[in-house]
C-alpha cells in the first residue's frame, strides 16, 4: 500500500471499527480526518490519540465494560468513539437532551462504570439524588487531557468482529427505551450498505452538525472508512453551515429538511453557496415538494433520503438523487417513498397472518442483514421477540409499489418524530397519568411546518387543570423536546373495536385544527 492512497485504504481488509483509523493513518498520516472550528485534525494525530485513550482505559478496568459519554459534538466524542471498542470496552452514547433521571437510569440499566462527560452537563448530573455514586466521572475539558496523560497505561486485548461496540437507547414505542446492542461486524456492514446509497469519493469534505450519539453518527465512520474528512459541527446553524461550505468547500452534508429550508431562507444565502455540494442527505421525515422544487431551481445539489433505525447501524433503503430529480419533473409521489431495498439487504413485508405480502399490500416490515443490532441489552425476551427466525421485526408497516419502491404506511406504533428526535408516547403517556387530574389520556403526534410533528396529549381529566401545571409536571421527568406542546380535553377517549384508543382517529380529527391550538 502507499502513503498516499485512501481508496486502497478503504479496500483493506478491516473487521474492527479502530482498524479504519489505523489504516488510514497509514495511507495518509497527514490527510484531514475532522475539521473542528475551522482547524484540521489528521489521521495520524487522531490515530495516536485513540491509541493512548484505549491503552488508558484498558488500565482503568476489565474487558466488556461500559463507558459512557454525554456531550455535545466535539473532537473527544469522535475518540472515544474508535479508542472504547479498541480497549474492549463498549461505548453508550447518552443523549444530552434527555432529563437527569433519564440519564441516570440509563445509567444504571447499562452497568455505566466510567462517564466522559460536557463539563455544563456533568454538572447537573452531579446535582440529581439518583446520580450513581460509584461512577467514574471525568470532564472533557482540561481533566480529561490530565487523566490521560497522567494515568497508567495498559496493552488492549484482542477484539473480536462481533464484540458489542455501542449500547444506543432507543426511544422505543413500548415506552421505557431499550438499549440496541451493536457490534463491530454490525456497524462495518451498515457501512457497505451506506456506500452503496451514498457513495463516498476522494476528497470528500462532509459537513455533520447531528448528535453524534445518534445512530446517524454512521455517516461520520463512512467517511472515515473511506479517507474523507468530517466537518464536524457542534450542533445545526444555518449561518455556520453556509460559511462551512464557502469556506472548508463541503461537498457532502446529512440535514433534515427543515435544516434545508433554513438554509434557503437564511440572509446571507447565495445559491454559489451550495456550488460545490454533491449530496445532501436526510432521512426522519419526508421532502416537501415546493422544497425540492426550490432546492433544485438554485442549486445543483442533489438529496438522497434513506431509511433505517438504530437496530440496523444505519440505513437499508435509499431514495437516490435521480428519483428526487423524477419526482420534480413529473412523480411527485416518490417523495413518499423511501427508496428502494440496497442489494446488501433482504427486506420482506409481512401481514398480520405471518405472509409475505403482495405489490400495494402493507405489512409489517422485516429486514435481514449483516447489519442487524446482536439484541437489546439484558433483554433476551425483547431480542426474541424483534429478531424472530433471523429477521429483524422492525414494527413499522410499509407497502412495495410493482417498481419496488418501500412506502411506509405507518411508523412504529405510535412513534412521534419531533426535529428529528424520537418520542414514544406510552412513556409521556405513563408520566401524565401520575398527574392527580388526569384520568387517561393518549399522545399523539400533528404535523408541523417547522419540527415535522408536535406532541399532543388528548386529556380525559377527573378536575380541570391549566395546561401550564401539565407541563410543568411532564418536564420534571422528560427531556422538554416530549413535553406534549398541545394539549386537547375530551370527555372520553375514543375506542376501536379492539377497545384500544383510536389514535389514527385522534390524528385524522386534530391534525387540520393543530396550527390553532394552544401551546404550552
Amino acid at each position: 500500500m502507499t502513503h498516499s492512497d485512501p481508496a486502497a485504504a478503504a479496500d483493506s481488509p478491516v473487521a474492527t471499527l479502530p482498524q479504519m483509523i489505523r489504516h488510514q493513518a497509514a495511507a495518509q498520516p497527514a490527510a484531514a480526518a475532522l475539521w473542528w472550528r475551522g482547524e484540521a485534525i489528521s489521521y495520524g494525530w487522531l490515530q495516536r490519540r485513540i491509541e493512548r485513550l484505549a491503552s488508558r482505559l484498558a488500565a482503568a478496568g476489565r474487558a466488556g465494560e461500559r463507558v459512557a459519554v454525554l456531550a455535545w459534538n466535539c473532537p473527544a466524542f469522535v475518540e472515544l468513539i474508535y479508542a472504547v471498542p479498541a480497549s474492549g470496552r463498549v461505548l453508550v452514547p447518552l443523549n444530552v437532551r434527555l432529563a437527569a433521571s433519564e440519564w441516570c437510569d440509563q445509567l444504571r440499566s447499562a452497568g455505566v462504570r466510567t462517564l466522559f462527560a460536557g463539563a455544563d452537563l456533568l454538572a447537573t448530573l452531579r446535582a440529581h439524588p439518583e446520580c450513581p455514586p460509584d461512577l467514574e466521572l471525568i470532564a472533557l475539558d482540561g481533566e480529561y487531557e490530565r487523566w490521560l496523560d497522567t494515568g497508567p497505561l495498559a496493552p488492549p486485548p484482542a477484539i473480536r468482529p462481533d464484540d458489542p461496540v455501542w449500547i444506543l437507547y432507543t426511544s422505543g414505542s413500548t415506552g421505557r427505551p431499550k438499549g440496541a446492542v451493536l457490534t463491530h461486524r454490525s456497524f462495518l456492514a451498515g457501512l457497505e450498505s451506506a456506500a452503496i446509497g451514498r457513495p463516498v469519493l476522494p476528497g470528500d469534505r462532509f459537513f455533520y452538525p447531528f448528535p453524534l450519539f445518534h445512530v446517524a453518527a454512521h455517516n461520520v465512520l463512512l467517511q472515515h472508512r473511506h479517507g474523507a474528512a468530517v466537518v464536524l459541527a457542534p450542533r445545526f446553524d444555518a449561518g455556520d453551515t453556509l460559511r462551512a461550505c464557502r469556506e472548508l468547500g463541503v461537498t457532502t452534508m446529512s440535514l433534515a429538511p427543515t435544516m434545508i429550508g433554513m438554509l434557503l431562507d437564511h440572509p446571507d444565502f447565495a445559491p454559489g453557496d451550495l456550488a460545490g455540494v454533491r449530496t445532501i442527505g436526510y432521512g426522519a421525515s419526508a421532502m416537501p415538494e415546493t422544497l425540492l422544487r426550490r432546492l433544485l431551481a438554485q442549486t445543483p445539489v442533489g438529496l438522497c433520503q434513506s431509511y433505517g433505525m438504530t437496530e440496523l447501524s444505519g440505513s437499508v433503503s435509499f431514495l437516490t438523487p435521480e428519483d428526487h430529480r423524477r419526482a420534480a419533473e413529473n412523480c411527485p409521489e416518490l417523495l413518499r417513498s423511501v427508496g428502494r431495498p440496497l442489494a446488501s439487504v433482504d427486506i420482506r413485508l409481512q401481514n398480520a397472518r405471518g405472509e409475505r405480502c403482495t405489490a400495494d399490500e402493507p405489512g409489517e416490515v422485516l429486514v435481514r442483514a449483516a447489519q442487524c443490532m446482536a439484541g437489546y441489552w439484558r433483554d433476551p425476551l425483547a431480542s426474541e421477540k424483534a429478531l424472530a427466525d433471523g429477521w429483524l421485526h422492525t414494527g413499522d408497516i410499509g407497502r412495495f409499489d410493482t417498481a419496488g419502491y418501500l412506502y411506509l404506511v405507518d411508523r412504529k406504533k405510535d412513534m412521534i418524530i419531533s426535529g428529528g428526535e424520537n418520542v414514544a408516547s406510552r412513556e409521556v403517556e405513563e408520566t401524565l397519568r401520575r398527574h392527580r387530574a388526569v384520568r387517561d389520556c393518549a399522545v399523539i403526534g400533528l404535523p408541523d411546518p417547522r419540527w415535522g410533528e408536535v406532541v399532543a396529549a388528548v386529556v380525559q381529566l377527573a378536575r380541570e387543570v391549566a395546561d401550564a401545571e401539565l407541563a410543568d409536571h411532564c418536564r420534571r421527568s422528560l427531556a422538554a423536546y416530549k413535553t406534549p406542546r398541545r394539549w386537547l380535553r375530551v370527555e372520553a377517549l375514543p375506542l376501536n373495536a379492539a377497545g384500544k384508543v383510536d389514535k389514527p382517529g385522534l390524528r385524522g380529527r386534530y391534525a387540520d385544527a393543530n396550527a390553532a391550538g394552544p401551546r404550552a
